[in-house]
């Protein structure tokens, strides 16, 4: 099991809020993972977060955690078929085509009987607690996987108090300016991919993968009105990522480590220590960074 987070979605924490790791363990020993039933299309509850562990993994002030989610997956194009096929053998019965009452019923009969065969798919959603800096970070680019995590969490803790991360100047802003200007922010380098979105009710998008960034034709596009939605960043010669306008972090790639490596460790619990020490250390760094670039934190509401 590799520890490294690919993406984050980062939110801040409320000054001084706190639980031990075994307060946090007692409440998610409540609400563990159980296989999705015939009756049901979904199950999620806590699953360790790494070997050995129980469901919570902490390091002083480090806490890890893990929602496993197991999902019945039931195409839209098969219950169509299903369901067609149904409608038509009603309507040769009852000598008329079924209305819109009879077509719903319908197809939650065939939904019921499709059910018990459909495939699962399982996947875990990692998040970690940083009580040392004031973050709660999914592991996750989309916000709405994000935000169920926080929910199942916030019931299963009774207490929550995390807001999305949002800073004094706006992404898109900063991004923007980052490339007109051809400046990069301090502990980063703009690298060489970047999308911009123009700022009208056409939102014609332009997108820029592995091509230089520094010539006249991108700062013709920011003066006719386009603006930086994504971009990508090199931090401190350690890592690469991509920042977007919605301060989502995705794609972030340790320079000195590769994938061979992370899976020839996955399963050594001293090599996780190690891992989660070095993530945690070198991830609080990259969001101070980056709130840093952005103009600092905006305070709470």
């Amino acid at each position: 099991m590799s520890i490294w987070f690919k993406n984050l979605t980062v939110y801040s924490l409320a000054p001084g809020w706190r639980m031990t790791a075994a307060q946090v363990e007692e409440a998610l020993a409540k609400h563990p993972l159980i296989p999705v039933n015939s009756a049901s299309m979904q199950s999620q509850g806590w699953v360790p977060p790494a070997p050995g562990a129980g469901l919570v993994y902490s390091q002083g002030k480090q806490l890890l955690i893990a929602l496993g989610i197991e999902q019945r997956m039931l195409p839209g194009s098969v219950v169509n078929q299903v369901l067609k096929e149904k409608a038509a053998a009603l309507e040769q019965q009852q000598g008329f085509a079924p209305g819109r009452k009879q077509l719903r019923d319908l197809k939650d009969l065939v939904i019921d009987e499709l059910r018990p065969r459909a495939f699962i798919r399982s996947r875990t959603v990692r998040a970690w607690i940083d009580f040392e800096h004031g973050w709660f970070i999914v592991d996750s680019s989309s916000p709405k996987l994000a935000e169920d995590l926080g929910t199942v969490l916030r019931a299963d803790l009774g207490d929550l108090p995390a807001v999305p991360l949002d800073t004094k100047e706006a992404p898109s802003a900063a991004m923007t300016a980052w490339l007109a200007t051809g400046s990069s922010p301090p502990m980063f380098i703009v690298q060489d991919d970047c999308e911009l979105l123009a700022d009208n009710p056409t939102k014609a998008a332009v997108r820029y993968a592995r091509h230089s960034l520094d010539g006249p034709e991108l700062k013709s596009l920011i003066s006719g009105g386009k603006i930086v939605t994504r971009v990508g960043l090199g931090w401190r010669e350690r890592l690469t990522l991509v920042l977007t306008d919605k301060l989502a972090i995705k794609r972030i790639r340790f320079i000195d480590i590769s994938e061979d490596d992370a899976a020839a460790k996955k399963n050594d619990a001293d090599a996780f220590d190690t891992d989660f020490t070095l993530m945690t250390g070198e991830l609080s760094l990259l969001v101070g960074d980056l709130v840093a670039a952005l103009g600092g934190a905006k305070p709470a509401a």
